[in-house]
């Protein structure tokens, strides 16, 4: 695939270009030529230069035998009259061309002398008529055969050749998965040396599952396997596939397995598969399209030979949704979980996205990754994009460790909105609902590590109280997820505490904290009365008939005891340590914001 194969698709690039502008040109000229027609027409049926005669007044001298000669032009309801004793022609417009033919043979039969002269229309004007009124079904039948190209069924089909994505990334490019790197060096292997694997009586893996949170690097590191091996690179997302006609989207995977049988050895990377590998139905209309598409899909992957080197990699950050039929040995033999990175994980990364960035020397990348678990991949690279464009903005001739703090802000919490003038009383109510998180979050054991707390406006947010991330969880405990609760509702319970009113102002918290309680209940398993058992309606729909009617109303129940009671610990808290409030409040409304170290001072006193 070199020079000859680019000119060609060149050519016929232009031949398709040529082509497109020729019909165009033909349907212009066509429509031209019909309005030209029309209001000839028009103009002949209604400009009078001989004078006109009314059609009744016509039969009327066609009956007392006045009329002389009579001129017509085929297909034309306008014709020129010439009255016995008088020398210029009138004009008269027929309602019918072939009735007024009868009528007129009629009159010759009853003895009337009349001159019938019959002109041809022009041919041109003949053929554009004709056309014309085929125009609709010409531009129709133009339009269905684009839409099929674009669609996928024509030749233009969206499947990529190998040399137009021009994989280089490679392993070097990937960091905090590294054991993820290990198994896929495997895959590598095989695409390279594919005869030694072969020899041993090895089958590798059809199919590889990359499952994930967006961001995490799926995308990345499927890349990397085939800039690591050299191998083509045939990429497609799922729902690209899916398509307004019956039968395109399993053509469309046809195409791309005929696509990768051509490449082999190489690599099908399909993103979001989700979008066409979730479990069937037995539903009509799109439903039944889709599951046509992954039918197909199953067909091709089981269709694979000995012969032909190729592997299938698949993103999705819900494997829960996917078809059973996909996941089982000979498809998806192989299920990746792409974790977040921890703290050496994201210290890595920023060190790769750092690469490119002038940072000032005392920036410290394992200090950021180490404010920053639970980040991806793709926000950690996003907070130094973000630094670099602070640090552009304000002049730095480096990247600071301020520019990284607030553009870690801004990634998180929103863009700062100091033009939004607040009101002496809405400044109030926001000074107390954050030190009412900040308060509350000191006194529980798994809340108390603030990092800031501020009431100036960022993003939807009329202020914002910020935890320290400093360390990597792979587990939460139930104590840890209460206390979070009760954080969550310090806002409001200050708000009622001091206003002796509520605001809308907590109806993010409000919503987490519902999320939570729920999780707690149906996922986790957490409650004393309904047990340890786990409710996921978004893997199974139709779980929660296996315990009756019943459980939906325990659940609730359950969920509005936790709320309330982390409520009231909440109201409590505060009520204690009221001083402590008003104190941090105050400092709010004068400062606007309240550093890690002087929230420690307010509460070492």
């Amino acid at each position: 695939m070199g020079k000859n194969d680019d000119n060609k698709k060149r050519k016929n690039k232009i031949f398709k270009v040529i082509l497109y502008c020729i019909i165009a040109a033909l349907i212009i000229g066509i429509i031209a030529i019909g309005i030209v027609y029309s209001l000839k027409s028009k103009k002949d049926e209604t400009e009078i230069k001989e004078g006109e005669i009314a059609y009744t007044e016509l039969i009327k001298q066609m009956d007392e035998g006045n009329v002389e000669q009579i001129k017509m032009t085929v297909g034309s309801t306008s014709i020129k009259v010439k009255l016995k004793d008088e020398e210029e022609s009138k004009k008269a417009i027929i309602p019918s061309t072939q009735a007024f033919m009868e009528l007129i043979h009629q009159k010759m039969q009853e003895g009337k002398e009349i001159e019938l002269i019959q002109e041809n229309q022009s041919a041109i004007l003949s053929i554009s008529e004709k056309v014309f009124s085929l125009l609709p079904t010409i531009m129709i039948v133009i339009l269905f055969v684009l839409l099929i190209q674009m669609q996928g069924l024509g030749s233009k089909g969206k499947v990529y050749d190998a040399e137009e994505e021009k994989i280089k990334t490679t392993f070097d490019d990937v960091a905090g998965i590294d054991e993820e790197k290990e198994e896929m060096l495997e895959i590598v292997n095989f695409l390279k040396n594919p005869e030694e694997f072969y020899k041993m009586g090895a089958k590798i893996p059809r199919g590889v599952l990359l499952c994930g949170e967006p961001g995490t690097g799926k995308t990345l590191i499927a890349k990397a396997i085939a800039g690591q091996a050299g191998v083509p690179f045939i990429p497609m997302s799922g729902s690209e596939f899916i398509e307004m006609f019956a039968g395109l989207g399993a053509s469309r995977v046809r195409k791309l397995f005929e696509k990768a049988e051509k490449l082999s050895p190489c690599i099908i990377f399909i993103d979001e598969i989700d979008a066409i590998g979730a479990r069937r139905t037995d539903a009509s209309g799109a439903e039944t399209e889709n599951n046509q598409t992954l039918n197909q899909l199953l067909v091709e992957m089981d269709g694979f030979n000995s012969d032909n080197t190729v592997i299938v990699l698949a993103a999705t950050n819900r494997p829960e949704m996917l078809d059973k039929a996909l996941l089982r040995p000979g498809r998806f033999d192989r299920q990746i979980t792409i974790a977040l990175p921890d703290l050496n994980g994201r210290e890595a990364i920023l060190k790769i996205h750092s690469k490119d960035k002038k940072l000032a020397d005392d920036v410290d990348l394992k200090s950021i990754a180490g404010n920053t678990a639970g980040f991806t991949g793709a926000e950690l690279s996003n907070i130094l994009n973000e630094a670099a464009i602070i640090a552009t903005i304000n002049k730095h001739e480096y990247i600071t460790n301020e520019d990284i703090d607030n553009a870690v802000k801004k990634v998180t919490v929103g863009i700062e909105k100091h033009s939004r003038i607040m009101s002496d009383k809405d400044k109030y109510l926001t000074a107390y609902h954050e030190a009412g998180h900040a308060v509350v979050s000191k006194f529980l054991d798994t809340q108390k590590n603030i990092k800031e707390i501020s009431i100036i406006p960022r993003g939807v947010a009329g202020g914002y109280t910020m935890y320290k991330t400093n360390e990597d969880k792979y587990y939460v405990s139930k104590t840890e997820m209460k206390e979070k609760l009760i954080a969550l509702l310090g806002g409001r319970a200050a708000e009622k505490l001091v206003l002796s009113d509520i605001s809308t102002g907590a109806s993010n918290d409000l919503e987490v904290a519902t999320d939570i309680a729920k999780k707690m209940i149906t996922i986790y398993g957490m409650s004393d009365n309904i047990g340890p058992i786990s409710i996921n309606l978004e893997k199974d729909p139709y779980q929660m008939q296996l315990f009756g009617d019943r459980i939906e109303d325990e659940i609730g129940t359950e969920i509005k005891m936790l709320i309330d009671e982390a409520y009231v610990k909440a109201q409590n808290i505060l009520l204690e340590h009221r001083e402590k409030l008003d104190q941090l409040s105050t400092i709010l409304m004068e400062k606007e914001v309240v550093s890690e170290q002087e929230i420690e001072k307010i509460f070492e006193d």
